[in-house]
């Protein structure tokens, strides 16, 4: 989940760490450092995976009423089905 955070507020950033273990951040090829305060800050927004899969069953829930009613779905609702 470290990585998913660092790379959302720098998706350019080059870094290594060991063990899910913030402290053992060491930044690559220039990488301006980011506070470990704006991780841990930006790890709160990351969703858990029961939320990421309770998202993913709503959506597709949303997507499958929509094509009962006949009624138009969106790119994200129409990439459940397909993809």
């Amino acid at each position: 989940m470290i990585d998913k955070a660092i790379k959302n507020i720098n998706p350019d950033a080059k870094f290594k760490y060991d063990n899910e273990d913030i402290n053992s951040i060491v930044w690559l090829e220039g990488t301006t450092p980011i506070a470990k305060a704006d991780i841990e800050a930006e790890l709160a927004n990351i969703p858990t995976v029961e939320e990421e899969t309770e998202a993913k069953a709503n959506l597709k829930a949303s997507a499958k009423a929509k094509l009962i009613a006949g009624e138009a779905l969106t790119e994200e609702e129409a990439n459940t089905i397909v993809l």
